[in-house]
C-alpha cells in the first residue's frame, strides 16, 4: 500500500507537523471542510475516489491512483519551478480535483501553504504574498487589485475572456491558463497569458498528444494512467507536445453547412459584453441550426446590438436571435451548464 509522506519542509498556516496524525488533528479543528479529503489521502489505499465537475456531462465518480497524483504534483513543481518552501495560497474547494491537488502538491513537495475559504475574493482574507496560487476566472476578476501579491498564478475551471486578460496586462504577476480535467488529475498543459505573441498550450513533462479522426485531442500520460485519454476537445496540433484549443466537439454548431465554434465566438464577444452570456443553437428549418446568444439578465439590455457590432464577428458568427434569461444554470463548482441552459428555451 502507498503511504503518502509529509515533506519535512511542509507548513500549513505556519505550523509544522511531526506526522499525519498530528496534521489531521490540526485540520479537523482548523479546516474541517478539508478533513475528509485529507483523511482519505492518508488512508492505507492506493486509490482515491473523486467526482468529476459535471461541466461536460453528468458528474461521475472515478478512481485515481495516489501514485499518479504524486507524479502530477511533481510535474507541476518541475514545470513552474516550485521547490520546497514555495509559499502557496489554497483558495479552491477540496470537493474537486483542483482543490485536492493543491494539498497534494504542498504536502509532497514541501510547500508553505496558507488555506483560505474558497469564496469569490480569496485574497481579501489574507495580507500575505505568495509564490504560487490557483484560481478560477471569477476569483481572478474579483481580486485584480491584490493579484500583484502572487508571483505565478494558474487559472483554470473556465475560459479567460479577452476583457479579463486585458485587465491582467498591468499586473506584474505571471499568469497561465491551464488545460486539464479530473481524469488527467488537473492540468496536463499550460498556456501563458498576457503576451504579445499568440500562445499555445504546452504539455507538462511526460505528456504527449495526438488527435483522432475528428481532430479531437488524445492524451498520452503514462505516469498518470496506462490508458490513452480520449477527449471531445477539437484542437490544432503544433507538435506532439504543443496544441491550440479550438472548442468542444459536442458544442459545434452546423448552421447552413458552416461549422461554428461557440467558444471562439464567445471569446470575440467577451471584448464588448461584460455580463454573463453564452452562445448556443436552436433547431431551424432553413439553416438546420441557428446561432443564438443567451445573456444572463433580468431585463433586456439596450446596448447589446451596439456592443456586438464591436466584436469583430463574421456574418456567420452573428447571432440570429438574442435571449435574456434571469439566471443561468451552473454546476456545483460554478461552471455554466450549457445543456441545461439551452433547455430553458425549449
Amino acid at each position: 500500500m502507498l503511504q503518502i509522506k509529509i515533506h519535512p519542509d511542509f507548513r500549513l498556516q505556519g505550523h509544522s507537523f511531526k506526522d499525519r496524525v498530528n496534521l489531521l488533528e490540526f485540520v479537523n479543528k482548523q479546516l474541517p471542510l478539508d478533513y475528509e479529503f485529507l483523511s482519505d489521502l492518508f488512508a492505507e489505499s492506493n486509490i482515491l475516489k473523486v467526482s468529476t465537475s459535471g461541466s461536460t456531462g453528468k458528474p461521475k465518480e472515478i478512481r485515481l491512483s495516489k501514485q499518479a497524483m504524486l507524479h502530477s504534483a511533481e510535474a507541476t513543481g518541475q514545470f513552474f519551478d516550485l521547490p520546497p518552501k514555495t509559499t502557496a495560497l489554497h483558495c479552491l474547494s477540496s470537493d474537486y480535483i483542483a482543490g485536492k491537488m493543491m494539498w497534494v502538491r504542498a504536502i509532497h513537495l514541501g510547500w508553505q501553504l496558507e488555506v483560505v475559504h474558497p469564496d469569490s475574493n480569496p485574497l481579501a482574507q489574507t495580507k500575505a504574498n505568495f509564490d504560487f496560487a490557483a484560481m478560477v476566472p471569477l476569483q481572478v476578476h474579483n481580486s485584480l487589485s491584490d493579484l500583484h501579491r502572487i508571483q505565478k498564478l494558474i487559472i483554470g475551471g473556465g475560459a479567460v475572456s479577452n476583457s479579463l486578460e486585458q485587465k491582467l496586462k498591468t499586473i506584474t504577476t505571471r499568469f497561465f491558463h491551464t488545460y486539464g480535467m479530473t481524469e488527467t488529475i488537473t492540468h496536463i498543459a499550460v498556456k501563458k497569458l498576457v503576451t504579445n505573441d499568440k500562445q499555445y498550450y504546452t504539455c507538462l513533462p511526460n505528456v504527449s498528444i495526438s488527435t483522432d479522426n475528428r481532430d479531437c485531442l488524445q492524451i498520452n500520460a503514462p505516469l498518470l494512467t496506462n490508458e490513452l485519454i480520449q477527449t471531445n476537445d477539437i484542437v490544432k496540433l503544433v507538435s506532439p507536445t504543443v496544441f491550440e484549443w479550438v472548442g468542444r466537439f459536442d458544442n459545434v454548431i452546423n448552421s447552413g453547412g458552416v461549422k461554428l465554434f461557440p467558444e471562439q465566438i464567445e471569446a470575440k464577444i467577451s471584448t464588448s459584453i461584460y455580463v454573463p452570456f453564452m452562445v448556443g443553437a436552436l433547431p431551424d428549418e432553413k439553416f438546420g441550426e441557428k446561432l443564438i446568444l443567451m445573456i444572463e439578465s433580468k431585463d433586456a439590455l439596450d446596448s447589446i446590438d451596439t456592443n456586438l457590432a464591436k466584436a469583430d464577428l463574421s456574418k456567420y458568427e452573428y447571432p440570429k436571435e438574442i435571449f435574456f434569461l434571469p439566471a443561468f444554470v451552473r454546476t456545483k463548482n460554478g461552471k455554466l451548464n450549457r445543456k441545461a441552459i439551452l433547455r430553458l428555451l425549449q
